[in-house]
């Protein structure tokens, strides 16, 4: 049985929070689409939220 991709928006959301947790700027966004761009955001300012409370390594 093959594996279903994961949704798109969950994708970028999860990228977008690796990033933030690496450090990376947000300037390094690579989607274009609007719903894609603002959930890749989404995760980056979710991961700059939790290295300000101590929630990472």
């Amino acid at each position: 049985m093959k594996r279903q991709k994961r949704d798109k928006l969950t994708r970028a959301h999860a990228k977008g929070y690796q990033a933030g947790i690496s450090g990376r700027s947000k300037d390094i966004c690579p989607f274009q689409t609007s719903d894609a761009r603002s959930q890749w955001l989404g995760g980056w300012r979710e991961a700059l939220e939790d290295r300000s409370l101590g929630l990472t390594r």
